[in-house]
């Protein structure tokens, strides 16, 4: 079984050591779906929903989720991200709005945690301007769906 990286010899909680570690470029691209009724979809889409044009404050919101990452997860490395783009994507058919986030980085360690982060983030924003007029919005399968960089190189989940 592989030892946890961020546990040291006595088991007790570290930041992993990543300084010898080369610089490469990195990228990390996360998606998640917010379900919720036709009815919400539409409000959306006309701007009509009383907190102000939601699609928006959670592209915002999610952009700066991914720069607040290490002071959101333990041990999360603070990294210089050099792109973050979060995208919104109403799908109408199945009542939901679909992110995607890719974060990318010149570094040592990878960028999955603040790509993960903006999606999360992104799809609370959506929730939270919602709720009011919709009790029954579901976040759903927030995931990693490819990364790259590193000594693992590229992993294409979907």
């Amino acid at each position: 079984m592989e030892q946890l990286t961020h546990l040291d010899e006595q088991g007790r909680p570290r930041m992993v050591d990543v300084s010898a570690k080369p610089d490469t470029m990195r990228e990390a691209i996360t998606k998640g779906t917010v379900h919720m009724k036709a009815e919400t979809i539409d409000l959306i889409k006309k701007r009509q929903v009383a907190k102000g044009d939601v699609l928006t404050v959670a592209q915002i919101a999610g952009i700066m989720a991914a720069k607040q990452t290490p002071n959101l997860i333990p041990l999360c490395h603070p990294l210089l991200l050099s792109e973050i783009r979060v995208e919104l994507e109403i799908d109408e058919q199945n009542h939901a709005i679909n992110i995607t986030s890719t974060v990318k980085n010149t570094g040592k360690t990878g960028v999955e945690m603040e790509a993960m982060t903006a999606t999360a983030v992104a799809a609370l924003t959506i929730y939270d301007m919602c709720k009011a007029v919709d009790r029954g919005i579901r976040i759903d399968n927030i995931r990693l769906v490819k990364k790259s960089g590193g000594k693992s190189g590229t992993i294409i989940l979907e």
